[in-house]
């Protein structure tokens, strides 16, 4: 009888591992095989912008570790999946598919952001409220759709700000989580930095829009490669010394969305306008000088021998449209824009899903090595094609 009950443990521990480790790893296999064979660029925006759709209502798990094998042992000590990465996958699906209903109306897109808001945000308050700044950017998604009654969801914003203000230190900069109080991150620049200057002019708060403009302009100071516009992953508070890679390929991007969108959201007449336009330049002209000639950005912008990252492309392909609108730059950025559009159908799979994304990063130093699909990713190269 032990025997036997041992015997149906293994075969039972066995099935689980197939199910976990391998079957994963064979559909990643199978989806790129013709992988970026479409005819024209409308058939593969159809693509990109089904399987946005389809995530948003089933968004995949971003995992945090990078491991492949035994994942039952990660998923068992609480290692395999976190909150707060899903947030900011569901906000980029939910700021592409407004982009593409605001360009196309096209009422599915709209469904299905409803539907979202629906079963996440009952009655205009959070299901699950946020407990990092990650949140924010979901947050900031639903402050930027066009079509609902944004006093209805002014819970969900005050929550977001609320969180924001939590985490100010003493140098009134905001923290990127509260056991790192002493140093300031350049994912909290793209999580934070447009959702306060929305909140601030929707909302007749500007002290929003000057705690976004002072956690952009102090990591300018102290978080930039000197005499570059190149951001380091941290730096620390108290030495103002910058801590992990310069040129981390989706920090640009963190950096990029921040500082954009900030800048795009301001009315002309505010007095930070300029103050942003002048980076939004001058970080256009750096991005486009690491842009690889297949038209993507490596997972380390500085080494175009590193493999390269859709979710850096994406993010930056997002920042060069934006900054297109500017007549001194438009030159220069169009073309790199449509070239990065041009890279991402490429390694788009025959499902539609933008595949070679940098997996989640588990400190300071230590990034992922596992490049797959980033419903991230899908959003902001939705959001780019969509613009304007």
């Amino acid at each position: 009888m032990l025997y036997n009950n041992t015997l149906v443990f293994i075969l039972l521990f066995l099935f689980v591992v197939i199910a976990i480790d391998i079957i994963p790893q064979w559909y990643t296999w199978q989806s790129r095989i013709y992988i970026g064979r479409y005819a024209n660029r409308e058939i593969w925006t159809e693509k990109v912008m089904r399987k946005a759709i389809q995530w948003l209502k089933n968004t995949p798990t971003i995992q945090l570790t990078d491991n492949k094998r035994l994942i039952i042992i990660d998923i068992l000590k609480g290692n395999y999946k976190r909150t707060a990465i899903q947030h900011w996958q569901k906000a980029a699906l939910i700021l592409g598919l407004t982009e593409c209903y605001k360009k196309t109306k096209n009422t599915l897109c709209r469904k299905e952001v409803d539907a979202f808001l629906k079963s996440n945000f009952p009655n205009g308050n959070w299901r699950e409220k946020p407990t990092e700044i990650d949140g924010v950017i979901l947050a900031y998604a639903i402050l930027n759709i066009p079509w609902i009654n944004h006093d209805n969801y002014k819970s969900v914003y005050d929550t977001a700000y609320q969180l924001v203000q939590d985490l100010v230190g003493t140098d009134g900069t905001v923290a990127y989580r509260k056991y790192t109080t002493d140093y300031r991150f350049v994912d909290t620049i793209g999580f934070i930095c447009p959702f306060l200057v929305l909140y601030g002019v929707k909302f007749n708060k500007p002290e929003a829009i000057d705690l976004s403009i002072k956690q952009i302009t102090t990591f300018n100071e102290n978080g930039l490669l000197s005499n570059t516009n190149i951001p380091c992953h941290t730096y620390n508070i108290k030495t103002n010394l910058p801590v992990g890679l310069f040129g981390w390929g989706r920090g640009m991007g963190w950096y990029a969305i921040g500082l954009i969108d900030a800048w795009s959201i301001l009315p002309s007449e505010n007095s930070y306008k300029k103050v942003l336009e002048l980076s939004v330049i001058s970080f256009a002209k750096t991005a486009i000088t690491f842009q690889n000639e297949n038209g993507s950005w490596s997972w380390i912008v500085l080494d175009k021998s590193a493999r390269m990252d859709s979710s850096t492309t994406a993010t930056l392909a997002w920042f060069l449209a934006n900054a297109s609108s500017i007549e001194s730059i438009s030159t220069i950025c169009i073309p790199a824009k449509e070239k990065a559009l041009e890279y991402l159908k490429s390694v788009t799979r025959r499902d539609g899903a933008i595949d070679f994304s940098q997996g989640d990063t588990k400190a300071i130093g230590i990034h992922s090595n596992e490049f797959d699909i980033l419903p991230f990713t899908q959003g902001f190269c939705l959001r780019t094609i969509y613009y304007n």
